[in-house]
């Protein structure tokens, strides 16, 4: 349940992401919680998802890890929160804990690192930068096809790294952004629609499309409210979001797009196959190297209307 102590919490984590990220002498020493899934998650795939096996049996192994992994790392959090002091001191406590679990600098820092040298037309650079972020061949992109690559990864993750954890670490404290966490990594790993996948991914996959079905739309309306003309992104964003081939990046991106004046998804290129996607805010030009320093500040500023809500919702709740 949404308490201002948990809203607490989650603000207090964002803060300390914002101004820290996670510093690299943590990384160092402790690793990240991500990392720690991320090789549960890979342990798993190469012990369940076996090739000799049916397709459905693959599917239901996939279903067990997806269990398996979600169990774990919910009832792990909820063990820690209950250690946890019922006052001042546990909230504060709760939001260093659920600090690595929010990734509004990272998410920042690697798109910066984009239009930093896309602005001086290093592509060579900023093809480099990019391929941290996208999925896609950045050797086929052109200068604005980085900058579209770039801001896609920027509203998506936006939904997926900020928005979405925060929200399930509102409504269930830490147990509920560690669980969200999970998910989202589980389905970056294998909720993909490869030959060795599309089974054993699939219930990640779908579970992540219902985690990310509220903060998805939520998202776009903070880039509307955080963009000059909210009405006509809102008019785009309920116009172009359906056309997305996921059933949530499209709330984000079109709405991304509707508040820069540009347009983004379209055609793309994966392993060497063209995906023949229908544009977001199609009538609107390619965007251009400024457009993603322009899209950084619409972050920035829905980022800091997400901190207002949340405060507000704290002196709501005491």
């Amino acid at each position: 349940m949404l308490t201002g102590a948990t809203t607490a919490a989650m603000l207090i984590a964002l803060m300390l992401d914002a101004a820290f990220g996670w510093p690299n002498a943590l990384y160092a020493r402790i690793g990240h919680p991500v990392t720690w899934l991320g090789a549960l998650i890979d342990a798993g795939d190469r012990r369940l998802n076996r090739a000799d096996i049916s397709y459905g049996s693959r599917r239901l192994a996939g279903i067990v890890l997806a269990g398996a992994v979600i169990a774990l790392t919910v009832g792990l959090a909820f063990a820690i929160s209950h250690l946890l002091p019922d006052n001042r001191a546990g909230v504060i406590l709760t939001g260093i804990l659920a600090w690595p679990l929010v990734a509004a600098r990272s998410l920042h820092d690697h798109v910066a690192a984009v239009a930093r040298p896309l602005a001086v037309g290093d592509l060579a650079g900023a093809r480099r930068a990019v391929s941290m972020i996208v999925g896609r061949n950045p050797d086929l992109l052109d200068g604005p096809g980085i900058a579209r690559a770039a801001a896609e990864s920027l509203a998506e993750n936006t939904s997926d790294g900020i928005v979405a954890p925060l929200i399930w670490g509102m409504l269930l404290g830490l147990p509920g952004i560690a669980a969200y966490k999970a998910i989202n990594t589980m389905d970056s790993m294998i909720g993909h629609r490869t030959p060795r996948h599309e089974a054993f991914g699939w219930a990640a996959a779908r579970i992540d499309d219902v985690a990310n079905l509220v903060p998805a739309r939520l998202t776009g309306l903070l880039f509307a409210l955080a963009s000059p003309r909210p009405a006509a992104v809102l008019r785009i964003m309920l116009r172009d979001a359906h056309a997305h081939r996921s059933p949530n990046a499209g709330w984000p991106e079109s709405a991304f797009a509707g508040a820069l004046g540009i347009r983004l998804s379209g055609p793309r290129t994966y392993a060497g196959r063209v995906a023949e996607e229908p544009w977001l805010n199609g009538e609107a030009p390619d965007p251009q190297p400024r457009d993603l320093a322009r899209g950084l500040a619409l972050y920035r500023r829905a980022m800091v209307m997400l901190a207002a809500v949340m405060a507000f919702i704290i002196l709501l709740g005491g």
